[in-house]
């Protein structure tokens, strides 16, 4: 029977099959870079949490504070994340690969520091002691950080960090 070798169908390739990695596409499986990615990002949320608690904790105001631990923890993030995550090496592209990430993480940053300014402007009536303020703005910024984590990573692995150029299989002949 014609397709048979040893009682088994024999497989052609397809289109709609994954083809195994070639050596210009050495991105990680979608797993592995989510991993990667919330490992860097939490990294990254490490640096800001530092930033951000000794900020506040030196009086600067909830939006100057979460600004520059946005920043302190986006900056390494960007360097682990792109080599590690997402596999890439060599000087990136401006436009197809800085701009993009740059207005990535702007929104998210902007995301962040909107929620911490905004439960600043919420606990100023309530008069928190000091350590009780910080807590409470630590938390209003990680959980902005957890909020947009996904959606960041989505963009950046769809958008951003996507392959260079799609690999074609071709058919076996029949």
């Amino acid at each position: 029977m014609a397709g048979m070798h040893n009682g088994n169908v024999s497989t052609a390739t397809s289109a709609a099959e994954e083809p195994p990695p070639s050596s210009t596409d050495r991105r990680p499986r979608l797993l592995v870079r989510l991993f990667r990615a919330a490992t860097s990002s939490a990294l990254a949320t490490g640096i800001s949490q530092v930033s951000l608690i000794g900020l506040l904790w030196w009086g600067a105001a909830p939006a100057l504070a979460s600004a520059v631990a946005f920043v302190a923890g986006a900056i390494p993030n960007y360097f682990l994340a792109r080599r590690w995550a997402w596999g890439r090496r060599g000087t990136p592209a401006v436009r197809r690969e800085l701009l993009p990430y740059f207005l990535v993480i702007g929104l998210t940053g902007l995301a962040s520091v909107g929620l911490t300014t905004l439960a600043g402007h919420l606990t100023e009536p309530l008069e928190l002691s000091g350590f009780v303020r910080i807590i409470v703005l630590d938390a209003v910024f990680l959980a902005g950080y957890a909020i947009v984590f996904v959606m960041k990573f989505a963009l950046l692995d769809r958008i951003v960090f996507r392959r260079a150029g799609r690999i074609h299989v071709a058919k076996s002949p029949t």
